[in-house]
């Protein structure tokens, strides 16, 4: 394997760490159809989206930004009304404006909004919008990641077409990272090439703090900073961790109109990798310099995990993010590059086969438990205890990652058929 530059590093840290506006599965399937309504040159009278079986998953019960209302549909409908893809992940930032969401609604209301699974779908992140107006006929085609439009045709006429072929089938759309060329990167590199991460840190807070204004979601993190008001939880770095993380997550999940700075295409992840670090951060008293450091670190780490799983499996992707913050709370407190790997071995020790159920108000649950988990295995890291070579733990980190990818793709196939079957009979039976 050859050796990742620093430049190739940073590329991925970029583009693995970018705002979205709500759930980034209903947003592919807005942006798909705001991209097909440019194409219209008018909002469409009538939309036909086809999605894979894991956006259907995570698009049936997540709040859309700004409307009070859940999935796919009012999402889709909101992209051809208002959408523009330039936003990428904040596709639908306009919806509030005049009678946006009105339209939108009436679209809906009307049944000419129709969102299917597709069976055959070539990757577990698809979306493919059809708009219709007249005889005027536009389709779009969203494969392997939730920005990556690869079909725009009008009429029968191919407008764009992209090769992802080979994102799909194998993995040299990114260079393969590792825990140390992470580890060397996050040392050496200097401080002004990743002070772009803050930015996320600021953005994550804001809707955090937003999320513990209001009765959003399950109210996790307003409960757990009641408790503590009232003497019956500690001040301590594992709650106002637990805090400020669910809090966030249940504003975005609940439809909150403040931006996430994502990981890996998720806000959630997004949400657990950063405001962790950022209390420890605070807690420690550390410098803007190691805490943009200790976010690089988390955030690259989650990437490099993801590397092996792709952006959506049955996997709740919380035990990696949490595996990315738990690496950088570590760094946080001192420890060293061998403390580091024992704590992603406790990560995945823990946490590996929590399942993905779709997007929802209890997402916030998850990222409880895996916030929690992160805050636990740093603090046992670095205290000397770490798990044995036993299970699904090898003596190398890497194959370790690989045993945890393995089992969030070719391990959890049916597990995730199961759960989407589940699902799909309950909204049958509603």
């Amino acid at each position: 394997m050859c050796q990742v530059t620093d430049e190739q590093i940073i590329e991925i840290l970029r583009q693995e760490a970018v705002p979205a506006l709500g759930c980034t599965e209903p947003v592919a399937c807005a942006l798909a159809c705001a991209r097909c309504r440019e194409e219209l040159g008018d909002i469409p009278e009538e939309l036909e989206v086809w999605v894979s079986g894991n956006i259907y998953k995570n698009g049936m019960g997540v709040g859309i930004p700004g409307t009070g209302m859940t999935g796919l549909p009012i999402a889709a409908a909101l992209g051809a009304v208002c959408g523009r893809s330039e936003y990428g992940l904040e596709v639908l930032k306009d919806v509030s404006e005049g009678d946006n969401l009105e339209k939108a609604r009436c679209l809906v209301e009307a049944q000419k909004v129709r969102v299917k699974m597709k069976q055959d779908a070539p990757d577990k992140l698809y979306a493919e919008a059809i708009a219709r107006k007249g005889k005027e006929v536009v389709r779009t085609v969203i494969v392997h990641a939730h920005t990556n439009i690869v079909w725009v045709e009008k009429n029968g006429e191919i407008l764009f077409r992209k090769e992802y072929s080979l994102l799909c089938q194998n993995k040299k759309d990114r260079p393969e990272l590792s825990i140390a060329r992470i580890w060397t990167f996050i040392h050496e590199i200097a401080l002004e090439k990743i002070e772009f991460v803050l930015q996320g840190a600021e953005m994550n807070k804001a809707i955090s703090a937003e999320g513990l204004k209001a009765a959003y979601g399950l109210q996790i993190g307003r409960t757990l900073k009641e408790n503590i008001e009232k003497g019956l939880l500690e001040d301590d770095l594992l709650n106002n961790a637990l805090i400020w993380a669910t809090a966030a997550s249940d504003a975005r999940m609940d439809g909150c109109e403040k931006p996430v700075m994502t990981n890996s295409g998720s806000g959630n992840q997004g949400i657990t990798v950063i405001l962790p670090v950022v209390v420890a951060a605070e807690r420690f008293g550390s410098s803007r310099e190691q805490l943009a450091r200790a976010l690089a670190l988390s955030n690259l780490i989650a990437a490099h995990i993801h590397y092996y799983l792709g952006h959506l499996s049955a996997l709740c992707g919380i035990l990696i993010a949490g595996t990315g913050s738990a690496s950088a709370i570590t760094y946080l407190m001192g420890g060293n590059y061998e403390q580091v790997v024992n704590t992603i071995k406790t990560m995945c020790s823990n946490l590996t086969g929590m399942m993905c159920d779709g997007a929802k108000q209890g997402c916030a649950l998850k990222v409880y438990s895996g916030v929690s988990a992160a805050v636990q295995a740093a603090l046992l890291s670095m205290r000397g205890i770490k798990t044995n070579n036993d299970g699904i733990i090898e003596d190398d980190i890497e194959k370790t990652i690989r045993n945890v990818g393995l089992i969030g793709t070719a391990g959890m196939e049916q597990t995730d058929r199961t759960i989407l079957e589940i699902m799909t009979q309950k909204e049958g039976k509603n």
